[in-house]
């Protein structure tokens, strides 16, 4: 299994939450389905050439959040998804991204009216 992972030595997020981040958003978007199995820490570590700490941490940040599950001996393995439960975390996800783009319509002086046209025209 391939994850698509990138890591940013510049991004100020630490790097076990840059890659939770990607794996949340892989298993979000339907990348990685139910039940698939994750790379062991100890190849993705190798692969990302990081600490297995790093790793440990990024899926245990995944296992709080119940989008990956840990079955002893055997790995982790994105866990079977409850579709309500999914479909919140993508209204985060997007409300997180529409906060990103008011921000910067507040910095160019985009007001509220012209920034719900805008929408309105994409949306449409």
């Amino acid at each position: 299994m391939d994850l698509d992972i990138i890591i940013s030595n510049s991004s100020l997020r630490p790097i076990y939450l840059q890659i939770s981040d990607q794996i949340k958003k892989q298993i979000l978007s339907g990348k990685l389905e139910d039940e698939e199995m994750l790379p062991s820490i100890r190849v993705l570590a190798r692969e990302l050439q990081i600490s297995v700490i790093t790793v440990k941490n990024a899926y245990e940040e995944l296992e709080r959040e119940g989008l990956i599950e840990s079955a002893r001996g055997k790995g982790f393995y994105v866990a079977t998804k409850n579709r309500e439960l999914i479909r919140e975390k993508k209204i985060s996800l997007i409300e997180d991204k529409l906060a990103e783009v008011i921000d910067e319509c507040k910095l160019l002086g985009i007001g509220e009216e012209e920034f719900i046209e805008m929408a309105k025209l994409l949306y449409g």
